[in-house]
């Protein structure tokens, strides 16, 4: 397929790199023809183990040559960053607690995080967690949400936002309309949720709500099925929960970005790459296919599909989500690489409670 073919729809991905230091050659050449509108770093990008200004070095060197492979003059760089065994950064970058753990230091954890996050180039975390911690049997979310009540949820994710913000890097809220009750694990198996639509209003939606009200500009949907509201599609790829609930009740003018397609909760759903289609018709406007659980080549067949898809006008509002998408990389600072003093690192260790465990998040 011509680079020109791919290039065309690039905005709509988010492509998680392979597990390597530096840029592998077929993270390369799918960089250069998808130019997709980001990138996803995780644990196996950085250099673990070696001293920071070693690690610091091949970072440097990977961010550049992402950079230029994919050739735009704004770009996303995305990591998962929560806290607790959600940290895929080597030392010195502050391995903080669970969100539970600094619900009260929230503005305070945010600002470190944003710092140390920027200093790497990032631009965008996949936080904060706006689920809430309503089921004890969730193999998932747990400590990862801020509390067991929308009051608090709401409240520290406001207030870590606002900080991670101000510090240069977007934040993502996750995962709508909200994977705190469910007993699942989504990575694995697709979690199944018996809520009607008046008991999300009740709660779940409730910190979705706040963060919307307070200008975020980006959420992440959620690969649960909730058959009462559409038995048909679980919320990724759902026009109910996508374009119904939460564009046109809840008035979410951000971008709507899928959680990793690769997860076994999705990946069956996507075998036909024109699920990428129903993706955007549903209301959602950005892909992610990471190389943890998939093969990012998949993204080739999705971006073939909406490619035909925007030459036969299927999408409507094609127009608009790309201007979300436009919008949202104008905003998104474009950092360079760059070494922290220690002092920043000691201050940093300040703002909340540590993670005590001795190994980060596998991926």
């Amino acid at each position: 397929m011509a680079r020109a073919d791919l290039s065309s729809v690039g905005d709509h991905f988010l492509v998680g790199l392979r597990p390597y230091v530096a840029l592998d050659e077929r993270d390369r050449a799918l960089l250069e023809d998808l130019r997709p509108a980001g990138v996803v770093l995780f644990k196996s990008n950085f250099l673990h183990g070696a001293p920071y200004e070693e690690w610091l070095q091949a970072h440097a060197r990977l961010i550049d040559d992402v950079r230029r492979a994919v050739a735009r003059e704004r770009l996303l760089i995305a990591i998962d960053h929560e806290g607790g065994r959600v940290c895929r950064t080597p030392a010195p970058i502050t391995r903080f607690g669970y969100a539970e753990q600094w619900a009260e230091q929230a503005a305070a954890v945010g600002h470190a995080m944003g710092r140390e996050l920027a200093s790497l180039g990032i631009n965008l975390s996949f936080a904060p967690v706006l689920d809430i911690h309503s089921n004890p049997a969730n193999p998932v979310i747990g400590r990862r949400a801020f509390g067991t009540t929308s009051e608090l949820v709401s409240r520290a994710a406001l207030d870590f936002m606002n900080a991670l913000q101000s510090e240069g890097v977007l934040a993502c809220g996750k995962h709508f309309p909200g994977h705190g009750d469910t007993d699942q694990d989504s990575h694995h198996e697709l979690p199944v949720l018996k809520q009607d639509l008046a008991a999300l209003h009740a709660r779940e939606l409730q910190p979705f709500v706040a963060a919307i009200r307070g200008g975020i500009s980006m959420l992440m949907t959620s690969h649960i099925l909730l058959p009462s509201i559409d038995a048909q599609a679980p919320v990724t790829l759902s026009e109910r929960f996508n374009r119904g609930l939460l564009r046109d009740e809840l008035g979410f003018t951000g971008v709507i970005v899928s959680d990793d397609i690769g997860m076994q909760a999705a990946s069956e759903l996507f075998r036909d790459p024109r699920a990428a289609v129903q993706l955007l018709k549903a209301g959602a406007d950005m892909i992610m296919v990471c190389s943890h659980w998939t093969d990012t080549e998949r993204c080739r067949g999705f971006a073939a599909a909406l490619r035909d898809a925007y030459r036969h006008d299927e999408i409507a509002g094609a127009a608009a989500s790309r201007a979300r998408i436009a919008g949202l990389l104008a905003r998104a600072a474009q950092h360079a690489v760059t070494a922290l003093p220690a002092q920043v690192f000691e201050q940093s260790r300040r703002a909340g409670p540590l993670f005590a465990a001795q190994t980060a998040e596998v991926i």
